[in-house]
């Protein structure tokens, strides 16, 4: 799993706020690129998390609109970053499909969508 720290920002509260500890990456596991960001102070359960089933964002457009749609917004990604985010996805993409257990039950998952 990869995990990049980006700036998030949200007017969810009516009132502009960031993080700057937010995080972006691709999970392979899922084969979808997640955000999280906003931490709870107690909990540290992400006030935003998205990203958190079999390929909800193939895409890093869908991610940030799915992002903007909640009320949040990240900052642009740099070439640099976005590069290694579309790598991240390409290298996991080369790995064998799951076959075991979990493989078979995320299959079955999305299936009944």
């Amino acid at each position: 799993m990869s995990r990049y720290t980006i700036t998030v920002t949200g007017t969810v509260t009516g009132k502009g706020h960031s993080d700057p500890d937010a995080v972006i990456g691709y999970d392979p596991p899922l084969r979808t690129y997640f955000l999280q960001a906003f931490p709870h102070q107690e909990t540290d359960e992400p006030r935003l998390w998205l990203g958190t089933r079999d390929r909800a964002f193939e895409a890093l457009d869908d991610l940030r609109h799915a992002a903007i749609s909640h009320g949040y917004d990240f900052m642009p990604l740099s070439p640099k970053l976005a590069a290694k985010l579309v790598g991240d996805k390409a290298a996991a993409s080369a790995l064998p499909e799951r076959d075991d257990f979990l493989g078979q039950l995320l299959k079955h998952l999305n299936q009944s969508k």
